[in-house]
């Protein structure tokens, strides 16, 4: 621009001012005109997204309050098959019973001596032998209800491993047996004989369920056999095995023998030993309830 006038120069300079400040304003509205869209755009983006997540709590908040209602259905289902399980395994335990009781002879847990009449046609289901170790006079056979010979050996030879010689003296007989039994004990002790002896059809032994405990010292007689180890440790363990003493002192039924041991089950036995009562003492109807639990 040598040799330009100086007016001219300054012109020019005055309209590139012009022209570059013109561009900087438009550059900068431009920045600031995209500055505010993308404002907006993050605004929107904000508040969609404030949205969305408002959406989800919500739609959290039902799927929670859904699992908690499906919770407590389930628990409630849970508890009515537990309810289930229980009505089924007491009804199962009730038929189990009633076919206990169907299957077992209810003359068993009858209250005889005086009382009930067995006829001269009953006895026992089955009988089985007493081994000889554990019988009185060894050359006899000695028999009981099949169904506690298991109980009635296992007394026995727990008291053998205590050192004891306990041994049974008398166990099944039939009707005919206890007639002929009774007739002699007539002959011999008159009207006494009722006492201590029942009339065929009101003894104990035809059931094949109670036995007469002796040893060899103290013998058949059964004289102060109450006074040995082996009845004391009766009276102490016998109801463990399901036996009882059928006629204790006191009795309004016979002489006090203190050697007739009955079977009447463990639970019945337990029972009475608990109380500190005796057999003839219940009502007929109490010891039918115990007739399913006989052989437990």
């Amino acid at each position: 621009m040598r040799g330009m006038p100086k007016t001219a120069l300054i012109g020019v300079l005055s309209l590139l001012a012009t022209l570059i400040t013109g561009t900087g304003a438009y550059g900068y509205y431009y920045l600031a005109s995209e500055l505010g869209r993308a404002q907006e755009a993050l605004t929107a983006t904000k508040q969609d997204a404030e949205a969305r997540a408002a959406a989800l709590m919500e739609d959290l908040a039902i799927k929670n309050e859904e699992k908690i209602t499906l919770a407590g259905e389930l628990r409630l289902l849970q508890e009515a098959h537990e309810d289930e399980k229980r009505t089924v395994r007491k009804l199962s335990n009730t038929v189990d019973d009633l076919e206990k009781i169907v299957a077992t002879d209810p003359e068993l847990l009858a209250k005889y001596s005086k009382v009930y009449f067995l006829n001269e046609n009953y006895a026992p289901a089955k009988l089985s032998s007493i081994a000889t170790e554990f019988t009185f006079q060894k050359e006899r056979t000695y028999e009981v209800h099949a169904d506690i010979a298991e109980f009635l050996e296992d007394l026995l030879t727990d008291a053998k491993e205590e050192g004891l010689s306990l041994v049974v003296a008398s166990s099944y007989r039939s009707f005919n047996t206890q007639a002929a039994l009774k007739s002699g004990y007539r002959v011999k002790f008159g009207t006494g004989a009722n006492t201590f002896s029942a009339e065929q059809g009101y003894s104990e032994h035809q059931l094949g369920t109670a036995v007469d405990f002796t040893t060899p010292t103290v013998g058949g007689m059964f004289v102060g056999f109450d006074k040995t180890d082996e009845y004391a440790w009766l009276t102490k363990h016998a109801y463990k095995y399901g036996f009882i003493l059928s006629y204790p002192k006191g009795n309004t039924y016979y002489q006090y023998e203190p050697w007739h041991w009955r079977f009447v089950g463990k639970k019945l036995a337990e029972r009475l030993h608990e109380d500190n009562d005796y057999f003839y003492n219940l009502d007929q109807r109490v010891i039918d309830s115990y007739l399913g639990k006989l052989f437990d």
